[in-house]
């Protein structure tokens, strides 16, 4: 199969497709989140991009969840797939395709693959024996197991005894190739701690996984014996490639592959590292394919410093959170105040916090008093001068005028973290420099040039700290261009990355003396501690 390069201007990524044995939970919106942020970005640098989200429909976990409710597994699925799609819409995620592995086309890509593994010799029949938990969908080596054989991710299930015929595929066979592969490539996994995991775990010798269940009719039968139901990671993964079809197209890896393979970034939580980073490449080597560039595993959540958990009654509905606070503090939040690729916590009192000194002071408030400044100082409500009448030496000039090639390259690390907390730097550094200025004095002097010299810098950094933070915060940069004269809207990412693209956009020194400026109104408005009755 020969495969067209793939330009530099396109990028595609996923989030996992998510199992749907019940509604969303907050895990599963973090990544999705710094999915569109991602996103988002690279359509700022003026690049095509595609984000795939969507939903693992398969395995004997949904079929259980489907029976314990007297549902047949397909209704099941029908019934949950529409609160992911709900949650995504709240919180202003934007994908490009939503990936079912229940869809027909999706069948016809598995069967395809499997034959092309197949035919190379790397799938054969065997007996399994061993530990396996449900939840995970995955066999268990015994020293892994907590005390009474529980799962050491879930920890309140038992796993269960398994001996039974299935299918296999050859891992073992690529245990050289892989460990060349990671070497050649050390960006593949990152962070580095996730590298390092996969790294040891391979070095201890791979084992061949079987890719078939008997006694489970939930899944795609096994194309060379139907008594075999395909194993779910073995089809889930594969919707990453049925994702990539035009709707249109005949369901084909040729047609799949064509125009976005290989996949740029997979996110994915580091529960499911191995499958990505160890099972994903082996069978698309065996397959003959290209491999995608990144795996990206970032840690877990926890909320008040302890583990969520239904039996723990501390879950946190995504949900709620966004109707509670809106999509721009949610997403603000988990990106800000974790380092993405470390483990981080919630905290209600902290998040409010957080967006208080942040959106609502820090950002928000810089805004409007200067603004309102703007029309008290200023003759016909705006600024006389531009970026020329500013010297480097100015300090906000001085950050400004480096600060769009830093946030780029920590968005491209996914530090995300990095990219906010730079960019809240150039805020704080406003509201401390009006306040060493004092325009308000400066006026009562006579000195307009100088009053409209501290406006102009402050009014300029801030329309900067917004273009770098749409893709985190677009509702708010939205809200922060229109009072500055600008009609782009960042949640209209084609005509945005044409009217505001990055290479003039994150230059300090964008805002002229032409600019006709809005009124004054909160961006964000200061959110109330709830008190405890």
């Amino acid at each position: 199969m020969n495969l067209v390069d793939k330009t530099e201007k396109r990028f595609a990524l996923t989030t996992p497709l998510y199992y749907v044995n019940d509604v969303p939970h907050v895990g599963s919106a973090y990544t999705t989140i710094a999915a569109d942020v991602v996103a988002r970005f690279h359509r700022l640098l003026g690049h095509e991009v595609l984000l795939i989200t969507g939903t693992d429909e398969h395995g004997q976990k949904i079929q259980r969840s489907a029976e314990s409710l007297g549902k047949p597994p397909q209704e099941f699925c029908d019934q949950i797939v529409p609160s992911f799609i709900k949650l995504w819409q709240l919180l202003n995620i934007q994908y490009d395709r939503f990936s079912r592995t229940t869809a027909s086309r999706h069948e016809a890509i598995v069967k395809e693959f499997f034959m092309r593994v197949w035919e190379k010799g790397d799938i054969y029949q065997g007996k399994q024996k061993g530990w396996y938990c449900v939840s995970c969908e995955e066999f268990k080596e015994e020293r892994d197991l907590l005390e009474g054989k529980r799962c050491p991710i879930h920890t309140n299930k038992e796993v269960e005894w398994r001996d039974e015929q299935n299918y296999f595929f050859s891992l073992s066979k690529y245990q050289t190739q892989l460990e060349e592969f990671y070497q050649s490539r050390p960006d593949f996994i990152q962070p580095e701690s996730r590298r390092n995991e996969v790294l040891s775990f391979v070095s201890q010798g791979l084992q061949d996984f079987s890719i078939s269940r008997v006694n489970l009719d939930w899944g795609f039968r096994v194309p060379v014996d139907s008594q075999h139901t395909l194993y779910v990671w073995f089809d889930a993964l594969l919707a990453y490639v049925t994702a990539l079809l035009e709707a249109d197209a005949e369901p084909t890896l040729a047609n799949a592959l064509e125009t976005w393979w290989p996949i740029n970034l997979h996110l994915i939580g580091k529960d499911i590292l191995r499958f990505h980073a160890v099972y994903w490449p082996a069978m698309l080597m065996s397959a003959g394919l290209p491999l995608p560039d990144q795996v990206f595993g970032h840690g877990f959540l926890t909320k008040d410093g302890q583990k969520m958990g239904k039996s723990l009654g501390n879950t946190l509905d995504p949900i709620g959170l966004v109707e509670s606070y809106g999509s721009d503090a949610v997403r603000y939040y988990f990106l800000k105040e974790i380092e993405f690729g470390k483990d981080g916590d919630f905290n209600e009192v902290r998040f409010i916090n957080v967006l208080n000194a942040d959106l609502a002071n820090d950002l928000g408030n810089l805004l409007n008093r200067t603004l309102n400044m703007v029309k008290k100082y200023c003759s016909n409500d705006g600024l006389t001068i531009g970026n020329e009448a500013i010297n480097d030496e100015n300090p906000l000039k001085a950050i400004g005028l480096g600060l769009g090639e830093q946030v780029k390259q920590s968005y491209q690390a996914l530090a995300f973290n990095q990219a906010c907390e730079a960019t809240l730097l150039l805020v704080r550094t406003c509201n401390k420099f009006i306040d060493e200025q004092a325009p308000w004095s400066l006026y009562k002097q006579g000195k307009q040039q100088e009053v409209e010299t501290v406006l102009y810098a402050v009014l300029e950094s801030v329309r900067l700290a917004a273009y770098l933070l749409s893709p985190v915060i677009p509702n708010i940069s939205n809200a922060i261009y229109l009072q500055l004269g600008f009609g782009i809207d960042f949640n209209d990412q084609v005509k945005t990355s044409m009217l505001a693209p990055f290479a003039t956009h994150a230059q300090w020194g964008l805002l002229s003396s032409e600019q006709s400026l809005g009124k004054p109104l909160p961006v964000f408005k200061r959110i109330e501690i709830p008190k405890n009755d």
